[in-house]
This record gives C-alpha cells, sequence and structure tokens, in this order.
C-alpha cells in the first residue's frame, strides 16, 4: 500500500468514525476492497466488520451496495453514518413509494455513498434495472452465512445474489460473516462463486466473555435471580416463540426491570421504538425472538441471556457476540433443557427430509455444547474450525467449577480404532454402536458386527461413549469431514496418537434432567436434578418426618419432596417467601410453616449463605382466573360436571386442575360431590388408607388391595378431600 493511501485512509477513520488505528485485518481488507479483489472475511461479532465496507465506501469511486438481511441492522447502521455526515441510505419495505424514488435518484446523482439492500429487495425486477444504472464501486453481502443451508439463518433469497449481480455488472464483492464453520466457508465461497477470494479470517476467542450454561427450573426465577445481580446494565433476553418474548417483557417489567420486547410481529413503528430505546439508554432490556436476528450494534449490552436454546452453535455464538462489543465485561446465560430441543425438534418434522436432517444434527451440537463437561470457549472456536491451547479458560462455568477427569487415554484409542476400522465413513451414532456390540441393521450389513473393536466398549454406557467420541473431536484425535455431513474422520494427529499413546484427561458430562421448567406446571412434578442444597434437603426431610410424627399424619401431607427441594434452593426465610415455594401456599404457611422458616434461617446463618429467596416472581397477567372460577364455583356447590363443561375441559383436566389448587394449600370442601357417589363407610376406608399411607400415588393406592373396588377418579377425589382436611 502507497503511503499517501495509507494516509488517506488513516485520515479518513480519524475523521468519520474516531479511531486512532485500525483493528486487527481491517486496514488489508480494506485495501483489498479497494484493489477490487473479492474479498472473504470471516470475523467475531464486535470487531469491526461493518468498517470494512463503510470506510472504503467513503474513497471509492461509485456506490457501495451493502446486501443486508435485517431491517433493525440497516436502519441503525444508516443512523450511525448519517449521524457521522454521510449520507446513507436503505432500500427495503419499510419504504413508502415517495421515499423509494428519492433514494433512487439521489443514486443515480451520486450523492449517496453507502446503500443497504434487503435480499428481497435485490430480486425485484425494477431494482436490478435501476441498480444497472448506477455507477457501483463494490458489493458487500452482509451476514453471508445465510448463504449456507447449514448456516443459522438461512435466507433462500441469498441464493440469488450471485446471478442478480451478474446482471447488474462484473463487481468486487467483499463477504462478511460473524459465523462460519468450515464447511459454511466452503458454501458461502461455491454459491458467491469466489473460490479465488483472498480470506481474512480473524480469531473467534472472545476473551471479555463469560460462557454459562444452566438448567432450566423454574426458569422465571431464574432469570428474575440473574436479572437482580446486573441491576440497571443493558442486556438482551432471547425467547423462542413471539408469544414467549411478550410474556417475559411483561413479567419483567411488573418485576421493576425496564424491558421491551421485540420480533418480526410487531407493528414496525413500536419495533423501531422499542430498538432506538435500547440504543438511546431509555430501555435496559431488549427481549427479542430467537429466530429473529436484531443486528442491534450496541456497544455496553452486559449481558446475553438465552432463555430458550437457540437452534444452533451458530446462532448461539452470534447472539452471544452481541455482549460486550465494546471489549468490557459480557455474561453469556443460557437456560438449557431437553424440553427446548423436543419442541424445536417438533418445529422441524415438516421440513423437507434434507432440511429437517440439517437441523437435526444443528440442534445435536447445540445439546452437545450444553451437556459437554469441556471448556466452553475450547468447544465453540473448535466447531469454528481454531484450536484454544489453553487448559482452563477462566471465563465459562465449566472451567471455573470443573468436573471430576478420569484418564481416558485407553478409550480414546477404541474411539480412534472405531473409526478406521470403519473406514472414516460413519458418524458419532454408529461408531458408539460399534464400540458397544449394538447388532442392529446398519452394523450388520456392513459386517461391522465382524471387526476386531465391536463390542469392546460394552462396559460402558451409550452416553458415556458419546461424550468420549466428543472429547476426541475437541482435543482433535478425530476430525468432521467438511464434504460428508456427521461423518468422522482420524486426523494426523489422531494417527499419532495411535503410534504413541499419551495420557488424555477426560470429563463426565452434566447430567441434565427433564425436570421443571416453569412456575404454571403442575406443582408436584417431580424435580430430579439435585440442584438443590442435599444437607438442607436432609435436615428438612428428617424435620418434617419428626413433626408428622407429633401430629400423627403422613409426612407428605406437609409438605412433599419438590417443595422441600425447592427450600433448599431458594432458601426461603419469611412466610411471604415460603408460600411462593412451589406446592406450598398460604395455607400450608399458616399451619405448618413457621417451624420450616424457623430451621432454614439457622441454617444459612450458620453455614453464612447469601440467599436467593427474595426472587419473588410477580405474575404480569392474572393465570389464576381458571383457579378463581373453580374455587367460586366449589364454594356454590356446583356439580363438578357442570363446571367441567362449561369451561369446556374434561372431568380429568377439572379434577388436574382441583388438585393444583389443592396442592397450593387452599382448601377445598368437595363432601356436597363426594357424598353423591360414596357412602360415608367408603369414605372412612380411603381416608383411613391416605392417612397410613407413605405416600399419596394414586398409582400405589389402586395397586393396594384394599382399594381394588374404587376408581382411580375416586381416589383422588378422596385424595383431595383428606389433603384439603389435613394439610391445608
Amino acid at each position: 500500500m502507497l503511503a499517501a493511501e495509507t494516509d488517506i485512509l488513516r485520515g479518513k477513520l480519524k475523521e468519520v468514525f474516531g479511531y486512532s488505528q485500525f483493528r486487527g485485518t481491517q486496514e488489508a481488507i480494506i485495501q483489498n476492497i479497494l484493489n477490487k479483489h473479492n474479498t472473504f472475511v470471516i470475523m467475531p461479532t464486535g470487531a469491526g466488520k461493518s468498517l470494512c465496507y463503510q470506510l472504503p465506501s467513503l474513497v471509492a469511486d461509485g456506490l457501495a451496495v451493502v446486501i443486508s438481511p435485517l431491517i433493525a441492522l440497516m436502519k441503525n447502521q444508516v443512523d450511525q453514518m448519517n449521524a457521522f455526515g454521510i449520507n446513507a441510505q436503505f432500500l427495503n419495505s419499510t419504504l413508502s413509494k415517495s421515499e423509494i424514488t428519492r433514494v433512487k435518484k439521489e443514486c443515480l446523482n451520486g450523492s449517496i455513498k453507502l446503500l443497504y439492500v434487503a435480499p428481497e429487495s435485490l430480486t425485484k425486477p425494477e431494482n436490478v434495472d435501476f441498480l444497472k444504472k448506477v455507477d457501483i464501486a463494490f458489493v458487500a453481502v452482509d451476514e453471508a452465512h445465510c448463504i449456507s443451508e447449514w448456516g443459522h439463518d438461512f435466507r433462500p433469497e441469498y441464493r440469488r445474489i450471485k446471478e442478480i449481480i451478474a446482471q447488474i455488472g462484473n463487481l468486487p464483492i467483499i463477504a462478511l460473516t460473524a459465523t462460519a464453520t468450515p464447511k459454511v466457508q466452503l458454501d458461502i465461497q461455491k454459491n458467491l462463486n469466489m473460490e479465488g477470494a483472498n480470506l481474512f479470517k480473524s480469531s473467534f476467542n472472545r476473551t471479555n466473555l463469560f460462557y454459562e450454561v444452566r438448567q432450566k427450573r423454574h426458569a422465571k426465577k431464574q432469570l428474575i435471580q440473574f436479572l437482580k445481580g446486573h441491576k440497571g446494565k443493558c442486556g438482551i433476553i432471547y425467547c423462542l416463540s413471539r408469544k414467549k418474548v411478550e410474556e417475559i417483557a411483561e413479567m419483567l417489567n411488573v418485576n421493576g426491570f425496564n424491558a421491551a420486547p421485540y420480533h418480526a410481529g410487531l407493528e414496525p413503528g413500536i419495533r423501531e421504538k422499542n430498538q432506538d430505546g435500547f440504543l438511546n439508554e431509555d430501555i435496559d432490556i431488549v427481549v427479542a425472538t430467537i429466530a429473529f436476528g436484531m443486528g442491534i450494534d450496541k456497544p455496553d449490552v452486559r449481558f446475553v441471556v438465552h432463555y430458550d436454546v437457540p437452534k444452533s452453535l451458530e446462532g448461539y455464538y452470534q447472539e452471544t457476540g452481541r455482549a460486550g462489543r465494546d471489549g468490557l465485561e459480557g455474561h453469556c446465560l443460557m437456560f438449557y433443557s431437553h424440553n427446548d430441543i423436543n419442541k424445536l425438534e417438533k418445529f422441524n418434522k415438516d421440513k423437507p427430509v434434507q432440511e429437517r436432517e440439517n437441523s437435526r444434527v444443528l440442534l445435536q451440537e447445540m445439546s452437545f455444547y450444553a451437556e459437554s463437561p469441556v471448556c466452553r470457549r475450547k468447544q465453540l472456536l473448535h466447531y469454528f474450525g481454531e484450536e484454544y491451547m489453553q487448559d482452563n479458560c477462566g471465563g465459562c462455568d465449566n472451567c471455573v467449577n470443573p468436573k471430576d477427569k478420569y484418564e481416558g487415554k485407553d478409550y480414546v484409542h477404541k474411539a480412534i480404532d472405531a473409526a478406521l476400522q470403519t473406514g472414516e465413513r460413519f458418524g458419532l451414532n454408529h461408531l458408539v454402536h460399534v464400540l458397544r456390540g449394538v447388532n442392529n441393521q446398519y452394523t450388520k450389513s456392513y459386517s461391522h458386527d465382524k471387526l476386531q473393536i465391536f463390542g469392546k466398549g460394552d462396559n460402558e454406557d451409550e452416553e458415556f461413549w458419546k461424550s468420549v467420541i466428543r472429547q476426541t473431536l475437541i482435543y482433535e484425535y478425530l476430525e468432521k469431514d467438511i464434504e460428508n455431513i456427521g461423518v468422522l474422520k482420524v486426523s494426523e494427529r489422531g494417527r499419532a496418537f495411535l503410534d504413541n499413546p499419551v495420557s488424555v484427561m477426560l470429563a463426565k458430562d452434566h447430567e441434565y434432567t427433564t425436570g421443571e421448567e416453569e412456575d404454571e406446571i403442575v406443582e408436584r412434578a417431580p424435580i430430579n436434578a439435585k440442584a438443590y442444597d442435599e444437607e438442607l434437603f436432609t435436615l428438612l426431610k428428617a424435620f418434617r418426618k419428626k413433626l408428622a410424627h407429633q401430629l400423627d399424619l403422613p409426612p407428605y401431607v406437609l409438605f412433599q419432596d419438590p417443595s422441600l427441594e425447592e427450600m433448599a434452593t431458594t432458601y426461603p426465610t419469611t412466610e411471604e417467601e415460603l408460600s411462593q415455594i412451589n406446592g406450598v401456599g398460604v395455607g400450608k404457611v399458616a399451619k405448618f410453616g413457621k417451624e420450616f422458616i424457623g430451621l432454614i434461617k439457622e441454617y444459612v446463618e450458620e453455614n453464612d449463605i447469601v440467599t436467593a429467596s427474595k426472587v419473588v416472581v410477580k405474575s404480569s397477567v392474572n393465570k389464576s382466573k381458571m383457579k378463581i372460577f373453580i374455587i367460586q364455583q366449589i364454594d356454590r356447590k356446583i356439580d363438578l360436571d357442570e363446571i367441567a363443561e362449561s369451561k369446556g375441559i374434561t372431568f380429568e383436566a377439572l379434577l388436574d386442575e382441583i388438585e393444583n389448587i389443592c396442592y397450593s394449600g387452599t382448601r377445598l370442601n368437595l363432601d356436597y360431590y363426594i357424598d353423591e357417589i360414596l357412602d360415608p363407610e367408603k369414605q372412612d376406608d380411603i381416608f383411613e388408607y391416605f392417612l397410613n399411607a407413605e405416600s399419596d400415588s394414586i398409582d400405589e393406592a389402586l395397586d393396594d388391595e384394599d382399594n381394588e373396588d374404587y376408581s382411580e377418579e375416586e381416589l383422588r377425589l378422596m385424595r383431595i378431600k383428606f389433603m384439603s382436611e389435613y394439610a391445608n
């Protein structure tokens, strides 16, 4: 680069953007564009990607056209450039006919330097004809991963970009993306016919971001608790659906946070108002759909929360990358549950076969990331084809709280052997089946049941071997076949390992169970994950047994195990806090709460615990309308069948609702209904059963020979009567 050119570029950098020097490879990228070479830029969010086409647009002859899929990003960048005194405009569906005419006129007379175009607008014949008349310097394809069906936000319109540009003229192209796996990188280059482009790839390592995954249990309480630790800071919360976005935004506002929703279904004026409010610091938190890329260029986002699991690691990485763009701290928290993965898989069931398979593989990678005990930074960088050499990054939950490790040399050896002996033509699941000696149609049809390695790992379960193979991949003894998705090959490092095996320390995966996620879920659903304080839980259980014995009641009548587990998670030390526990309620607090609160207080003080029990989620919508209606109808002694019919629900569903009310601590008198179907003697028999039973399980009650004359419905009704009289 000539010294004069360098001076001009650096002068513009300071004059327009206020920076004294370029970051990373920015200067080399800009010069490559000005030399009219095709340019491929892979640069993480926050590394200054947009400057790579904004600055050359100021010094190049002609108009720079930027193809961008995000209306929000277009508006944001146009506003920024206009604030810098640069005439930049956009061409998309939000403009009126007169506005479109004005923009086109200014492009033709040369007063606009930078034009943002939505891919849908680009493909319209009238816009193609218009662009043919304009002197265009270069075309920038932003968010280029949208071209690839293996990218996280595939847009069919992006597939037509190459043919449209060819119609307009022989123009240099700069393709930019913040997320590109080796496979996506290949797809972008092929689809834009720029295999020979100069590639500029920056490190994907965002050292200032902290990555954390938590099991999703009582997610609203978890979210409120997290946000209380980040009060007044700017953040983004991603949700799976528009409905959830609206619900969470409203819930946050009711609980004292300054939040606004943002999704494609909002009126454009509201969406724009909410975006501007966030950029101008009038709004602290934006709640947005995962499906709708926000493209908001805000440097001081201090946290990004994924309330629901993203569809892919690419999407997750890009969305987390919106935190800490100013180089300061950024906390990236994801709530993970198998239920979210299952929901996303259901959404994919109506897609074409290939697209469905692509989505399945991307979701599988997402699960692997969440459940893996390996450094999250190492996993992310590996996914994007970059090796992270440190053993402990100190910036993720897996490194801060590492899982116990075990010697994995022999297991890694077996995994590599399995890949080699099967011809390096198969994926993870098949290798696991070979290692475990599973006789299915695939192992038999390929004669893999005859291999030496077949069944050599049958002493370990399927999940164990999946974990081993994933970690073998991360440590680069195996590698993905870019051309054949899902296929695993042995790397050079793996072959060297076979010749000279070395110690490899592996760790066991996280065990995420399908437990409760939302506060509205049936209170008595079992909580399987041990996220609670086990010592306190044991104390509470022992105290419950002692108190129940004094009252001559079964322990479950006082509080059930899920309620004790939640107490051992949130440490309630007031009556109000205790009443928020699932399966408790004001009635039970008044009857049994005082002693339990005293025990928890003492435990908290002795162990110097900072409690999270102040997390009380105020409901933004009165979701108890159904419950209130049912209670009122029962008070009026309305027949239960009539209540069910009036609400358009089954009798079984009504019983579910009544049980929820009862187990939350509300006393219900169903005598008027029960007396019609059971005589007093039968009622006494069932009462006696529940009084002496170890649990309130209906299945156990049905199995008891003393209850063989009673139906499930009768037992459930009597259990409600029993719990109302003794527990509430």
